[in-house]
């Protein structure tokens, strides 16, 4: 294979691997202590749910800290999330399954640990759940957090009808 070969492949592997996934904005960053670990607040838009936006909360560590501490190429599993409505709810095409869908993922070391939001939809309570939490190669997590918007009583517009 040749060289414009593997790096249309490459190309075309991260834009697979980021497609249908949220970006974040990180909307604040503060500083826990003198040598720079940092806890930074991102803001995510759910694309496939309009007018809902989620609050992530992390942990980055500094070089400081790295150094210090060993362990250099991982940040703790500690995270937070919080998600509420932000406009005029549209729901699109969304994963109704138990497993629901992965709305945004990031890394939280070199290779093997994932801080991850997944949407599922409870159907019997007319609710979104925005679940954060850790995923690892070897050693799945214990550590999430969740958050919830009810759709009982909202003008809530789907895109594909309300499931039944």
């Amino acid at each position: 294979m040749s060289r414009k070969s593997y790096i249309t492949l490459a190309a075309a592997s991260l834009i697979g691997l980021s497609a249908g996934a949220a970006s974040a904005d990180v909307v604040g960053k503060v500083g826990v202590d003198w040598i720079g670990n940092d806890i930074i607040i991102d803001a995510v838009a759910d694309p496939q749910v309009k007018g809902v936006t989620c609050h992530v909360t992390y942990f980055d560590r500094s070089v400081i800290d790295r150094v210090k501490n060993g362990n250099w190429f991982e940040d703790p599993s500690n995270n937070s999330i919080s998600c509420r409505q932000t406009g005029p709810i549209e729901i699109g095409d969304i994963n109704l399954s138990e497993g629901g869908d992965e709305v945004f993922k990031t890394g939280m070391s070199l290779i093997w640990k994932k801080l991850v939001v997944n949407r599922i939809y409870d159907k019997k309570n007319d609710t979104l759940v925005y679940l954060a939490h850790s995923r690892e190669l070897t050693d799945g997590s214990a550590k999430m957090a969740i958050s919830t918007i009810p759709l009982y009583g909202q003008n809530v517009t789907w895109k594909n009808g309300k499931p039944q």
